[in-house]
């Protein structure tokens, strides 16, 4: 299997709510993109194996550090054309190692007792993603880098949460980071630069559809370890297509004046 099939493949199994944005891209963009994804779902895939155990996942997960450095014998397929990101973007090593770190997080942290130390842990898991991202969406303003830290801090997926009681104190904090996630979403719309909203359309799909889905939980409580919560592909598709209807009428406007 070619290293694009072999990306491609890894995005279409995840039936990511990341891989869906991807609608609103074309050509290479969309094949380097797909190519960051697939290098994040498997080496995420490496800290939440249950099957393998913590010196095996440091040891693949340091593997991919070497990688992303050189190339060595016997290699990961995907491996060659993450490091061909490096030099068609301005993406260095160390802002995919940030990504490793955050991963590295999951294999040996399983409770932040602070808000900041859970802030550390957002911005190496998400917002280092959403920054890598946006550098292959392209971009004008450099406002648009704290537009994607902002967009990106709350999308962890929600069975990070693990044996918690889920009672009303639990709700209640549960409504407490909802309204946190939602003033963050807003924030980072309110950051997004008007010569930007064009390339950053994927991440705007990206933010309708996280959104609905922590709307979604909201709505049903978050019996979040009771259910897995997802959208359906027409649901997904409704969302883009109204982020894709959203700036092509702010565009006509624009144009008519």
């Amino acid at each position: 299997m070619k290293t694009g099939d072999a990306a491609t493949e890894i995005t279409r199994a995840s039936k990511s709510n990341l891989a869906f944005a991807f609608i609103a891209m074309s050509g290479a963009r969309r094949r380097d993109i797909t190519t960051f994804y697939a290098f994040c779902r498997v080496i995420d895939d490496i800290a939440d194996d249950d099957r393998r155990d913590r010196e095996t996942k440091r040891r693949q997960l340091a593997m991919w550090r070497q990688s992303l450095r050189g190339e060595f014998a016997n290699e990961p397929a995907l491996a060659k054309p993450v490091r061909q990101l490096l030099s068609t973007y301005p993406i260095t090593p160390e802002m995919l190692e940030e990504i490793i770190t955050g991963v590295e997080m999951d294999v040996d942290i399983r409770r932040y007792t602070a808000w900041d130390e859970l802030c550390v842990y957002c911005h190496r898991v998400a917002s280092a993603v959403g920054l890598v991202s946006i550098e292959i969406f392209g971009y004008k303003n450099p406002q648009c880098r704290d537009y994607a830290k902002d967009l990106a801090r709350f999308n962890y997926r929600e069975d990070d949460l693990r044996n918690g009681v889920t009672d009303s104190r639990f709700i209640q904090l549960m409504n407490l980071e909802a309204a946190r996630a939602e003033s963050l979403f807003a924030e980072a719309t309110n950051l997004l630069p008007p010569e930007d909203r064009r390339s950053m359309l994927p991440a705007e799909i990206m933010r309708s559809i996280y959104q609905a889905l922590l709307r979604r939980m909201k709505l049903d409580n978050f019996r979040i370890f009771e259910k897995d919560y997802r959208l359906s592909k027409v649901e997904k598709a409704g969302w883009a297509a109204a982020q894709l209807f959203k700036f092509f009428l702010n565009l006509s406007r624009q144009t008519s004046v």
